[in-house]
């Protein structure tokens, strides 16, 4: 079956969510933001909640709330209060301590029942270097390479423990990263990969070469679960949701959209009206990139593409940086993940709400119940560990990475 997480991302992953009609803009500055979506998540029986974060106070936050509370101390909180509910975090491996870092999630997956997962990221951005001292960015090549690492020494740990052990075995290995060394890591150590695809047929070949490259590191190709990033705008008419979207377009802060923007691309967008097309001369091949390569491949598909203008690009990004975004009836967006789900292109979705916590409500309330029609997700949790949602056996170790 389907599986389904949500992303609480702060007000909701639109750039502008937090000014919409009758939300707390600064609610995600409080522990009851996340217990309470939890508590939603698990009643509607979805895998895991994840939490995205980064080891920086992002300059965005002048224009728009940002994610301030640090992700285990969250997860902690959530553990004691939902029994079932899968819970996933996001810790770098560019600038943590491998040994640190396996006791702190591993006894956090102990106390939760075995019910935790790590999102592995390799931190990109001048901004979070600087705030460790460094002059700038390392190398992207390199930040995998400790990836890789770091990683198996974070596992092995896990595996070695005598006390403190998870029902589950150890946590669960989260991975997200499109570049050629973000697929490698992927293939090698990850079990969930969180991947950002515009395209059906480019997610299926994106799946397919993990399933491929896992099979390359003696790994079966049904250990990796594949969840793209999805943005879900709910109606309960096409037209309400239009509306809904419409709306949300128009509360995007315009120097919020076009700082992620230029982040993203790295390059400079001073100067460039929004009806003129971002010059194809400014951007580079995809793996000559610095920062995210996977987000900076997906936009440069869309402009590529489409050639839009700079005006249309920021409102269809909506300043969420790249991911899909879903607009109709709940049908409609049921339609939307079952074709994906089918055709090989998703194992099922990491859901970002336009909108928290209404859009999330309207997604556990009217789109969890039609997938549930159909037979594509479960209504009653089966397991109580996250491996168990997920129907993920405990792999061999992965080889030790130098």
């Amino acid at each position: 079956m389907l599986h389904i997480n949500v992303n609480i991302l702060n007000a909701g992953v639109f750039g502008g969510s937090w000014r919409f009609p009758g939300i707390d803009g600064l609610g995600a500055y409080t522990i009851e933001h996340y217990t309470a979506i939890a508590k939603k998540a698990e009643e509607a029986k979805l895998d895991a909640v994840f939490l995205a974060d980064g080891p920086v106070l992002d300059p965005s936050v002048r224009h728009r709330p940002g994610n301030n509370l640090e992700p285990t101390t969250v997860l902690a909180r959530i553990a004691a209060q939902t029994t079932r509910i899968g819970l996933i975090g996001t810790l770098s491996s560019s600038y943590n301590d491998p040994v640190e870092l396996a006791r702190r999630l591993g006894d956090l997956d102990h106390v939760s029942g075995g019910r935790f997962g790590w999102n592995v990221v390799t931190t990109a951005g001048p901004i979070a270097a600087r705030n460790f001292g460094r002059a700038g960015e390392p190398e992207h090549s390199w930040r995998y390479r400790r990836a890789a690492s770091f990683t198996t020494q974070v596992v092995a740990a896990w595996a070695n423990r005598t006390e403190l052990v998870s029902p589950q075995g150890r946590p669960v290995v989260v991975q997200a990263g499109g570049s050629s060394a973000g697929k490698r890591l992927a293939a090698q150590v990850g079990e969930v990969i969180f991947s950002a695809d515009q395209d059906l047929e480019h997610a299926r070949a994106f799946r397919r070469e993990l399933r491929a490259r896992a099979a390359g590191f003696g790994r079966r190709p049904d250990e990796i679960v594949v969840l793209p990033g999805l943005s879900t705008v709910v109606g309960s008419t096409e037209a309400e949701a239009r509306e809904r979207r419409e709306l949300l377009d128009d509360l995007l802060p315009d120097a919020y959209a076009r700082g992620r923007l230029a982040g993203q691309l790295g390059i400079s967008l001073d100067g460039l009206s929004d009806d003129e097309p971002i010059p194809a001369e400014l951007l580079v091949d995809p793996d000559s990139a610095g920062g995210s390569q996977t987000f900076y491949r997906v936009v440069k598909e869309i402009i590529d593409r489409d050639q839009p203008t700079l005006g249309q690009l920021l409102k269809r990004l909506s300043g969420g940086g790249g991911h899909r975004i879903v607009t109709g009836t709940p049908e409609q967006i049921a339609d939307d993940i079952e074709t994906w789900y089918r055709a090989g292109a998703a194992d099922g979705f990491n859901v970002m709400p336009d909108v928290l916590p209404s859009g999330f409500d309207d997604f556990a309330d009217h789109v969890v119940p039609e997938l549930q029609r159909r037979g594509l997700f479960r209504t009653e949790y089966d397991a109580a560990t996250l491996r168990g949602h997920l129907g993920l056996g405990l792999p061999a170790l992965p080889e030790v990475v130098s």
